[in-house]
């Protein structure tokens, strides 16, 4: 009986242990929507063909990303208007011309 007991209580250890780690992973996910809900959609619909230094590194206003993500529509991306506007104020805010440049990695 005591393996059985020894046996429950790890898994219930291991149970809590997984629920504090995916409590903490949704609330920095929920944290990182709150910033712009264009983020999210960015890494939904443009993570699948490229990497995040494409448009880190552009450095252009909100129009011009509209339109390169029309060209990506174009070239098979599916998006509604309001996506892209949405994706495109995220890209020229955060990563505009006039936005402060990312920190360096200490």
């Amino acid at each position: 009986m005591s393996k059985v007991r020894n046996g429950v209580l790890a898994l219930s250890l291991a149970c809590a242990s997984a629920m504090i780690l995916i409590a903490a992973a949704n609330a920095e996910q929920a944290k990182e929507q709150a910033k712009h809900p264009g983020l999210q959609l960015l890494r939904d619909k443009c993570f699948q063909c490229h990497t995040d230094s494409m448009w880190r590194d552009a450095r252009q206003d909100a129009r011009w990303w509209e339109g390169a993500l029309y060209r990506m529509v174009g070239r098979g991306g599916i998006w509604t208007t309001e996506e892209i506007k949405l994706m495109a104020d995220y890209l020229g805010t955060d990563f505009g011309p006039n936005a402060k440049p990312p920190e360096p990695a200490k």
